[in-house]
Protein backbone atom coordinates (compact mmCIF):
# COMPACT_ATOMS: atom_id res chain seq x y z
CA UNK A 1 0.00 0.00 0.00
CA UNK A 2 0.93 3.63 -0.76
CA UNK A 3 1.40 5.57 2.41
CA UNK A 4 1.16 9.50 2.84
CA UNK A 5 4.12 11.09 5.96
CA UNK A 6 2.38 13.39 8.00
CA UNK A 7 5.25 15.40 10.63
CA UNK A 8 4.63 17.91 13.12
CA UNK A 9 7.27 19.50 15.20
CA UNK A 10 7.69 20.85 18.60
CA UNK A 11 10.84 23.09 18.43
CA UNK A 12 12.19 24.25 22.10
CA UNK A 13 14.37 27.33 21.38
CA UNK A 14 16.40 28.64 24.66
CA UNK A 15 16.06 32.03 24.77
CA UNK A 16 19.09 34.56 25.72
CA UNK A 17 17.98 36.66 28.71
CA UNK A 18 21.08 36.74 31.15
CA UNK A 19 18.72 35.70 34.08
CA UNK A 20 16.37 32.45 34.15
CA UNK A 21 12.82 32.43 33.24
CA UNK A 22 11.61 33.80 36.78
CA UNK A 23 14.25 33.62 39.01
CA UNK A 24 17.89 36.31 38.76
CA UNK A 25 19.83 33.13 38.46
CA UNK A 26 22.13 33.27 35.29
CA UNK A 27 21.75 31.64 32.16
CA UNK A 28 25.45 30.84 31.30
CA UNK A 29 26.58 27.52 29.86
CA UNK A 30 29.25 25.16 30.95
CA UNK A 31 29.09 26.19 34.66
CA UNK A 32 30.06 23.92 37.48
CA UNK A 33 26.94 21.35 38.14
CA UNK A 34 24.35 22.84 40.71
CA UNK A 35 26.18 26.45 40.85
CA UNK A 36 23.65 28.43 39.16
CA UNK A 37 20.15 28.04 41.39
CA UNK A 38 18.49 29.21 44.23
CA UNK A 39 15.29 28.58 45.85
CA UNK A 40 12.87 29.59 43.52
CA UNK A 41 14.37 27.41 40.63
CA UNK A 42 14.48 24.58 42.88
CA UNK A 43 11.24 25.02 43.86
CA UNK A 44 11.64 25.54 47.35
CA UNK A 45 8.84 26.17 49.58
CA UNK A 46 7.08 29.70 49.79
CA UNK A 47 8.93 31.06 47.30
CA UNK A 48 7.39 33.36 44.59
CA UNK A 49 8.06 33.14 40.87
CA UNK A 50 8.62 36.94 38.58
CA UNK A 51 8.24 36.94 34.93
CA UNK A 52 11.21 38.02 33.39
CA UNK A 53 10.21 41.13 30.78
CA UNK A 54 12.83 40.52 28.42
CA UNK A 55 11.79 36.82 28.29
CA UNK A 56 8.49 38.18 27.56
CA UNK A 57 9.67 40.63 24.86
CA UNK A 58 11.79 38.26 23.18
CA UNK A 59 9.00 35.57 22.97
CA UNK A 60 6.92 38.22 21.38
CA UNK A 61 9.56 39.22 18.98
CA UNK A 62 10.00 35.85 17.70
CA UNK A 63 6.70 34.81 17.82
CA UNK A 64 6.03 37.88 15.37
CA UNK A 65 8.61 37.02 12.81
CA UNK A 66 6.39 33.84 12.46
CA UNK A 67 3.51 35.83 11.42
CA UNK A 68 2.13 34.76 14.70
CA UNK A 69 -1.00 36.29 16.24
CA UNK A 70 0.25 37.60 19.65
CA UNK A 71 -2.69 36.70 22.50
CA UNK A 72 -3.98 40.55 24.29
CA UNK A 73 -4.19 38.35 27.30
CA UNK A 74 -2.25 35.30 28.09
CA UNK A 75 -1.45 32.95 31.66
CA UNK A 76 0.91 30.67 33.30
CA UNK A 77 -0.06 27.05 33.84
CA UNK A 78 2.03 23.99 35.99
CA UNK A 79 2.26 20.74 34.39
CA UNK A 80 2.78 18.32 37.26
CA UNK A 81 4.79 15.51 36.44
CA UNK A 82 7.39 13.93 38.11
CA UNK A 83 10.87 13.46 36.82
CA UNK A 84 14.72 12.87 38.92
CA UNK A 85 15.34 16.80 36.93
CA UNK A 86 12.33 18.79 37.96
CA UNK A 87 12.63 19.06 41.46
CA UNK A 88 9.47 20.83 42.22
CA UNK A 89 7.52 18.08 40.25
CA UNK A 90 5.54 20.51 37.73
CA UNK A 91 6.92 22.68 35.51
CA UNK A 92 5.59 26.48 34.51
CA UNK A 93 4.41 26.56 30.82
CA UNK A 94 1.46 27.81 28.88
CA UNK A 95 -1.47 25.55 28.04
CA UNK A 96 -4.87 27.24 27.15
CA UNK A 97 -4.24 30.80 27.30
CA UNK A 98 -0.65 30.58 24.83
CA UNK A 99 1.56 33.65 24.06
CA UNK A 100 0.79 32.98 20.15
CA UNK A 101 -0.50 31.21 17.30
CA UNK A 102 -2.11 31.00 14.20
CA UNK A 103 0.85 31.69 12.04
CA UNK A 104 3.09 30.73 9.33
CA UNK A 105 6.54 30.14 8.04
CA UNK A 106 7.26 30.00 4.50
CA UNK A 107 10.72 27.21 3.26
CA UNK A 108 12.53 26.82 -0.03
CA UNK A 109 12.45 23.21 -0.33
CA UNK A 110 15.76 21.64 -1.44
CA UNK A 111 14.46 18.81 -3.39
CA UNK A 112 11.75 20.99 -5.57
CA UNK A 113 13.87 23.43 -8.42
CA UNK A 114 12.68 26.65 -6.87
CA UNK A 115 9.39 25.35 -4.99
CA UNK A 116 8.30 27.02 -1.46
CA UNK A 117 5.84 25.44 0.52
CA UNK A 118 3.77 27.21 3.74
CA UNK A 119 4.55 25.34 7.30
CA UNK A 120 1.44 26.54 9.45
CA UNK A 121 2.32 27.24 12.96
CA UNK A 122 -0.44 26.22 15.19
CA UNK A 123 0.95 28.00 18.66
CA UNK A 124 3.86 29.47 20.19
CA UNK A 125 4.11 29.12 24.26
CA UNK A 126 6.66 29.89 26.89
CA UNK A 127 7.92 27.46 29.77
CA UNK A 128 10.45 27.17 31.92
CA UNK A 129 13.04 24.02 30.69
CA UNK A 130 14.40 21.24 33.28
CA UNK A 131 17.73 20.30 34.52
CA UNK A 132 19.65 17.15 33.21
CA UNK A 133 20.44 14.07 34.04
CA UNK A 134 24.20 12.40 33.70
CA UNK A 135 24.58 9.29 33.53
CA UNK A 136 27.84 7.17 34.60
CA UNK A 137 28.11 3.69 34.44
CA UNK A 138 27.27 2.84 37.76
CA UNK A 139 25.66 6.07 38.95
CA UNK A 140 23.29 8.79 37.72
CA UNK A 141 23.70 12.07 38.72
CA UNK A 142 21.28 15.62 37.87
CA UNK A 143 22.38 19.00 37.48
CA UNK A 144 19.87 21.58 38.12
CA UNK A 145 21.58 24.70 36.34
CA UNK A 146 19.41 24.49 33.52
CA UNK A 147 15.85 24.60 35.38
CA UNK A 148 14.16 27.42 35.23
CA UNK A 149 16.21 28.54 31.68
CA UNK A 150 13.64 30.69 29.70
CA UNK A 151 11.94 28.60 26.43
CA UNK A 152 10.05 29.29 23.67
CA UNK A 153 8.17 26.27 21.67
CA UNK A 154 7.19 26.45 18.72
CA UNK A 155 5.21 23.68 17.28
CA UNK A 156 3.98 23.46 13.90
CA UNK A 157 0.63 21.69 12.49
CA UNK A 158 1.42 18.65 11.09
CA UNK A 159 1.85 20.10 7.29
CA UNK A 160 5.16 18.34 6.72
CA UNK A 161 5.31 15.88 4.74
CA UNK A 162 9.05 13.94 4.34
CA UNK A 163 12.06 13.76 6.25
CA UNK A 164 14.04 16.41 4.01
CA UNK A 165 10.73 19.16 4.09
CA UNK A 166 11.68 18.36 8.01
CA UNK A 167 15.40 19.38 7.74
CA UNK A 168 14.11 22.57 5.54
CA UNK A 169 11.96 23.68 7.98
CA UNK A 170 13.91 23.69 10.89
CA UNK A 171 17.73 24.85 9.43
CA UNK A 172 15.07 28.03 7.77
CA UNK A 173 14.08 28.52 11.17
CA UNK A 174 16.81 28.64 12.97
CA UNK A 175 18.12 31.42 10.79
CA UNK A 176 14.87 33.50 11.75
CA UNK A 177 16.00 33.19 14.98
CA UNK A 178 19.34 33.15 14.43
CA UNK A 179 18.72 36.70 12.84
CA UNK A 180 16.31 38.06 15.92
CA UNK A 181 19.33 37.65 18.13
CA UNK A 182 17.14 36.01 20.76
CA UNK A 183 18.94 32.60 21.11
CA UNK A 184 22.33 31.25 19.93
CA UNK A 185 20.34 27.86 18.65
CA UNK A 186 23.47 26.09 19.50
CA UNK A 187 22.23 22.33 19.59
CA UNK A 188 25.48 21.66 20.78
CA UNK A 189 24.60 23.53 24.31
CA UNK A 190 20.99 22.97 24.29
CA UNK A 191 19.82 25.53 22.95
CA UNK A 192 17.53 24.39 20.06
CA UNK A 193 15.99 21.08 20.82
CA UNK A 194 13.69 19.10 18.28
CA UNK A 195 10.68 16.60 19.31
CA UNK A 196 8.75 15.37 15.93
CA UNK A 197 5.77 13.71 15.81
CA UNK A 198 5.10 11.19 12.75
CA UNK A 199 2.24 8.97 11.05
CA UNK A 200 1.69 7.48 8.30
CA UNK A 201 -2.00 7.03 6.57
CA UNK A 202 -3.16 5.60 3.10
CA UNK A 203 -2.73 8.28 0.30
CA UNK A 204 -5.42 10.09 -0.33
CA UNK A 205 -7.02 9.31 3.20
CA UNK A 206 -8.02 12.56 5.31
CA UNK A 207 -7.93 10.98 8.69
CA UNK A 208 -4.65 11.28 10.43
CA UNK A 209 -3.03 7.68 11.24
CA UNK A 210 -1.44 6.92 15.02
CA UNK A 211 1.41 9.09 15.83
CA UNK A 212 4.48 8.15 17.56
CA UNK A 213 6.76 11.33 19.10
CA UNK A 214 10.47 11.21 18.46
CA UNK A 215 12.94 12.21 20.90
CA UNK A 216 16.63 12.73 21.64
CA UNK A 217 18.11 14.38 18.55
CA UNK A 218 20.62 16.26 19.03
CA UNK A 219 21.17 17.38 14.75
CA UNK A 220 18.88 18.25 12.08
CA UNK A 221 20.86 15.63 10.33
CA UNK A 222 19.56 13.03 13.26
CA UNK A 223 16.31 14.60 13.01
CA UNK A 224 16.25 13.96 9.42
CA UNK A 225 17.71 10.24 9.80
CA UNK A 226 15.31 9.37 12.77
CA UNK A 227 12.43 10.09 10.60
CA UNK A 228 13.40 8.26 7.56
CA UNK A 229 14.27 4.95 10.16
CA UNK A 230 10.62 5.82 11.88
CA UNK A 231 9.00 5.67 8.54
CA UNK A 232 10.11 2.43 7.50
CA UNK A 233 9.22 1.28 10.70
CA UNK A 234 5.65 1.91 10.77
CA UNK A 235 5.17 1.01 7.26
CA UNK A 236 6.47 -2.03 7.85
CA UNK A 237 4.15 -2.60 11.09
CA UNK A 238 0.75 -1.46 9.20
CA UNK A 239 1.82 -3.93 6.30
CA UNK A 240 1.70 -7.07 8.07
CA UNK A 241 -1.81 -5.93 9.66
CA UNK A 242 -0.20 -3.91 12.65
CA UNK A 243 -1.61 -1.28 14.77
CA UNK A 244 0.61 1.54 15.67
CA UNK A 245 1.32 2.37 19.43
CA UNK A 246 0.95 5.87 20.27
CA UNK A 247 4.36 5.95 22.31
CA UNK A 248 7.41 8.57 22.67
CA UNK A 249 10.57 7.06 21.34
CA UNK A 250 13.95 8.02 21.55
CA UNK A 251 16.03 8.18 18.56
CA UNK A 252 19.98 6.32 19.26
CA UNK A 253 22.19 7.69 16.94
CA UNK A 254 24.86 5.34 17.37
CA UNK A 255 22.47 2.21 16.27
CA UNK A 256 20.21 4.57 14.21
CA UNK A 257 17.12 3.26 15.59
CA UNK A 258 14.54 4.46 17.71
CA UNK A 259 13.54 2.73 20.75
CA UNK A 260 10.15 2.63 22.66
CA UNK A 261 10.14 5.31 25.64
CA UNK A 262 6.68 5.19 27.18
CA UNK A 263 3.03 5.49 26.06
CA UNK A 264 1.96 8.94 25.00
CA UNK A 265 0.36 10.84 27.40
CA UNK A 266 -2.71 13.17 27.10
CA UNK A 267 -3.22 16.38 28.52
CA UNK A 268 -4.84 15.43 31.27
CA UNK A 269 -2.01 13.10 32.49
CA UNK A 270 -0.23 16.41 33.25
CA UNK A 271 -3.16 17.70 35.60
CA UNK A 272 -2.65 21.50 34.02
CA UNK A 273 -4.18 24.09 36.43
CA UNK A 274 -3.85 27.46 36.30
CA UNK A 275 -0.21 28.64 38.13
CA UNK A 276 -1.30 30.15 41.17
CA UNK A 277 2.02 32.16 41.88
CA UNK A 278 1.86 34.03 38.20
CA UNK A 279 -1.19 36.24 37.62
CA UNK A 280 -2.49 36.20 33.93
CA UNK A 281 -1.12 39.18 31.67
CA UNK A 282 -2.23 41.77 29.10
CA UNK A 283 -0.33 42.53 26.43
CA UNK A 284 -1.35 45.83 24.97
CA UNK A 285 -1.25 46.32 21.28
CA UNK A 286 1.13 49.17 21.55
CA UNK A 287 3.36 46.81 23.26
CA UNK A 288 3.04 44.26 20.07
CA UNK A 289 3.31 47.00 17.62
CA UNK A 290 6.38 48.77 19.08
CA UNK A 291 8.21 45.40 19.23
CA UNK A 292 6.96 44.75 15.38
CA UNK A 293 8.78 47.77 14.68
CA UNK A 294 11.84 46.86 16.05
CA UNK A 295 12.16 43.63 14.04
CA UNK A 296 15.33 43.21 12.01
CA UNK A 297 15.05 42.64 8.14
CA UNK A 298 14.52 38.68 8.07
CA UNK A 299 16.14 36.07 5.52
CA UNK A 300 13.46 36.02 3.10
CA UNK A 301 13.52 40.18 3.24
CA UNK A 302 16.88 40.14 2.69
CA UNK A 303 17.12 36.94 -0.31
CA UNK A 304 14.99 39.18 -1.99
CA UNK A 305 16.36 42.73 -1.50
CA UNK A 306 20.19 41.23 -2.30
CA UNK A 307 18.77 39.95 -5.71
CA UNK A 308 17.47 43.05 -6.28
CA UNK A 309 19.94 45.22 -5.18
CA UNK A 310 23.27 43.12 -6.38
CA UNK A 311 22.09 41.81 -9.45
CA UNK A 312 22.80 37.88 -8.00
CA UNK A 313 20.61 34.98 -8.68
CA UNK A 314 17.93 33.48 -6.30
CA UNK A 315 19.97 30.53 -5.70
CA UNK A 316 23.11 32.44 -4.51
CA UNK A 317 21.18 35.03 -2.52
CA UNK A 318 18.99 32.32 -0.45
CA UNK A 319 22.74 30.48 0.51
CA UNK A 320 24.11 34.35 1.48
CA UNK A 321 20.93 35.10 3.96
CA UNK A 322 20.70 31.72 5.17
CA UNK A 323 23.39 32.85 7.77
CA UNK A 324 23.06 36.24 9.13
CA UNK A 325 26.66 36.70 9.33
CA UNK A 326 27.58 35.56 5.82
CA UNK A 327 25.05 38.16 4.65
CA UNK A 328 26.97 40.78 6.56
CA UNK A 329 30.14 39.72 5.37
CA UNK A 330 28.87 39.89 1.96
CA UNK A 331 27.68 43.70 2.06
CA UNK A 332 30.96 44.72 3.36
CA UNK A 333 32.81 42.99 0.57
CA UNK A 334 30.74 44.58 -1.68
CA UNK A 335 31.54 47.96 -0.17
CA UNK A 336 34.92 47.45 -0.31
CA UNK A 337 34.75 46.53 -4.09
CA UNK A 338 31.44 47.31 -5.58
CA UNK A 339 32.60 46.27 -9.14
CA UNK A 340 32.32 42.49 -8.78
CA UNK A 341 29.41 41.58 -6.62
CA UNK A 342 28.91 38.33 -8.28
CA UNK A 343 32.22 37.42 -7.86
CA UNK A 344 32.24 38.41 -4.39
CA UNK A 345 28.88 36.28 -3.97
CA UNK A 346 30.82 33.01 -6.02
CA UNK A 347 34.12 33.01 -3.58
CA UNK A 348 31.79 33.43 -0.51
CA UNK A 349 29.25 30.45 -1.70
CA UNK A 350 31.97 28.40 -2.89
CA UNK A 351 35.66 28.31 -1.86
CA UNK A 352 35.13 30.30 1.43
CA UNK A 353 31.93 28.24 2.93
CA UNK A 354 33.99 24.80 1.46
CA UNK A 355 36.58 25.94 3.93
CA UNK A 356 34.85 27.18 6.97
CA UNK A 357 33.25 23.77 6.81
CA UNK A 358 36.26 22.04 6.12
CA UNK A 359 37.91 23.45 8.81
CA UNK A 360 35.07 23.17 11.58
CA UNK A 361 34.95 26.88 11.58
CA UNK A 362 32.17 29.04 12.88
CA UNK A 363 30.62 31.61 10.28
CA UNK A 364 30.52 34.18 12.73
CA UNK A 365 34.52 33.89 12.73
CA UNK A 366 35.40 34.80 9.28
CA UNK A 367 35.19 38.43 9.69
CA UNK A 368 38.17 38.26 12.21
CA UNK A 369 39.91 35.11 10.27
CA UNK A 370 39.65 36.97 6.54
CA UNK A 371 38.71 40.66 6.82
CA UNK A 372 36.07 41.98 3.87
CA UNK A 373 38.80 44.44 2.71
CA UNK A 374 41.16 41.67 2.24
CA UNK A 375 39.15 39.42 0.07
CA UNK A 376 38.11 42.49 -1.75
CA UNK A 377 41.92 43.37 -2.56
CA UNK A 378 42.18 39.26 -3.93
CA UNK A 379 39.38 39.47 -6.55
CA UNK A 380 40.59 42.32 -7.42
CA UNK A 381 44.06 41.20 -8.67
CA UNK A 382 42.76 38.60 -10.33
CA UNK A 383 39.74 40.64 -12.03
CA UNK A 384 42.60 42.98 -13.67
CA UNK A 385 44.83 40.08 -14.10
CA UNK A 386 47.52 40.05 -11.69
CA UNK A 387 47.02 36.38 -10.89
CA UNK A 388 44.45 33.86 -12.02
CA UNK A 389 41.63 33.01 -10.12
CA UNK A 390 43.43 29.08 -9.73
CA UNK A 391 45.92 31.30 -8.05
CA UNK A 392 43.72 32.70 -5.36
CA UNK A 393 42.14 29.53 -4.90
CA UNK A 394 46.03 28.54 -4.13
CA UNK A 395 46.34 31.43 -1.81
CA UNK A 396 42.92 31.50 0.25
CA UNK A 397 43.98 29.33 2.89
CA UNK A 398 47.12 31.30 3.78
CA UNK A 399 45.05 34.83 3.24
CA UNK A 400 42.81 33.17 6.03
CA UNK A 401 44.99 32.29 8.15
CA UNK A 402 47.92 34.88 8.12
CA UNK A 403 47.87 38.48 8.56
CA UNK A 404 49.07 38.80 4.93
CA UNK A 405 47.53 40.68 1.89
CA UNK A 406 47.25 38.40 -0.86
CA UNK A 407 49.22 41.35 -2.62
CA UNK A 408 52.26 40.00 -0.07
CA UNK A 409 51.45 36.62 -0.08
CA UNK A 410 51.45 36.48 -4.33
CA UNK A 411 55.01 38.98 -4.27
CA UNK A 412 56.61 36.28 -1.47
CA UNK A 413 55.41 33.66 -3.83
CA UNK A 414 56.43 34.91 -7.20
CA UNK A 415 52.47 34.21 -7.94
CA UNK A 416 52.17 37.21 -10.63
CA UNK A 417 50.23 36.23 -13.84
CA UNK A 418 51.70 36.05 -16.82
CA UNK A 419 50.75 38.50 -19.70
CA UNK A 420 53.62 38.69 -21.63
CA UNK A 421 52.32 37.76 -24.93
CA UNK A 422 56.27 36.46 -26.15
CA UNK A 423 57.08 34.54 -23.08
CA UNK A 424 53.27 32.68 -23.29
CA UNK A 425 54.15 31.86 -26.98
CA UNK A 426 57.76 30.06 -26.47
CA UNK A 427 55.61 27.76 -23.40
CA UNK A 428 52.67 27.48 -25.97
CA UNK A 429 55.38 26.52 -28.92
CA UNK A 430 57.05 23.95 -26.24
CA UNK A 431 53.65 21.96 -25.93
CA UNK A 432 52.64 21.95 -29.31
CA UNK A 433 55.98 20.34 -30.05
CA UNK A 434 55.68 17.95 -27.54
CA UNK A 435 51.60 16.93 -28.35
CA UNK A 436 51.63 16.25 -32.05
CA UNK A 437 48.72 13.25 -31.76
CA UNK A 438 46.45 15.64 -29.11
CA UNK A 439 46.84 18.57 -32.08
CA UNK A 440 45.90 16.16 -34.31
CA UNK A 441 42.71 14.80 -32.58
CA UNK A 442 41.66 18.96 -31.90
CA UNK A 443 41.65 19.26 -35.58
CA UNK A 444 39.68 16.12 -36.17
CA UNK A 445 36.80 17.74 -33.67
CA UNK A 446 37.85 16.58 -30.51
CA UNK A 447 37.18 19.09 -28.17
CA UNK A 448 38.99 18.14 -25.30
CA UNK A 449 41.92 17.83 -26.59
CA UNK A 450 42.21 21.56 -26.46
CA UNK A 451 41.64 21.61 -22.74
CA UNK A 452 43.99 18.96 -22.54
CA UNK A 453 46.80 21.88 -24.49
CA UNK A 454 45.91 24.17 -22.35
CA UNK A 455 46.07 22.24 -18.93
CA UNK A 456 49.78 21.62 -20.28
CA UNK A 457 50.65 25.03 -20.33
CA UNK A 458 48.95 25.79 -16.75
CA UNK A 459 51.08 23.14 -15.49
CA UNK A 460 54.36 24.55 -17.08
CA UNK A 461 54.06 27.59 -15.69
CA UNK A 462 52.80 26.79 -12.31
CA UNK A 463 49.26 28.17 -12.86
CA UNK A 464 50.32 31.28 -13.51
CA UNK A 465 49.81 31.65 -17.47
CA UNK A 466 46.70 33.95 -17.99
CA UNK A 467 44.41 31.91 -19.13
CA UNK A 468 42.65 34.13 -21.50
CA UNK A 469 45.96 34.77 -23.46
CA UNK A 470 46.42 30.96 -23.45
CA UNK A 471 43.23 30.26 -25.16
CA UNK A 472 43.59 32.89 -27.68
CA UNK A 473 47.35 32.46 -28.81
CA UNK A 474 46.81 28.62 -29.07
CA UNK A 475 44.06 28.99 -31.01
CA UNK A 476 45.58 30.99 -33.77
CA UNK A 477 48.86 28.95 -33.69
CA UNK A 478 47.02 25.60 -34.34
CA UNK A 479 45.08 27.54 -36.96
Amino acid sequence: MNYETVIGLEVHVQLSTQSKAFCGCGTQFGLEANTQTCPVCLGMPGVLPVLNEKYLRYAIRAALALNCKVASYIKFDRKNYFYPDLPKNYQISQYDKPLAGDGFLEIDLAESNGAKKTIRILRVHMEEDAGKLIHTKTESLVDFNRCGMPLLEIVTHPDINSPQEAYDYLTQLKSVIEYLEVSDCDMEKGSLRCDANISLRPKGEKKLGVKTEVKNMNSFKGVREALVFEISRQQKQLDAGEEITQETRLWDADQEKTFSMRTKEEAHDYRYFPEPDLVPFTITQETIEKIKKELPELPAQKKKRLVRKYKISEYDAAVLSADKHIALYFEEAVKNYADNAKGVSNWLTQDIMNHIHTEQLQTKQLKQLLPASKLAGMLKLIDNGTISGKIGKEILPQLINSKKSAEDIIKEKNLSQISDTKELERVIDDVLRENPAVVEDFKNGKSNAFMYLVGQVMKKTRGKANPQLVNSIMAEKIK
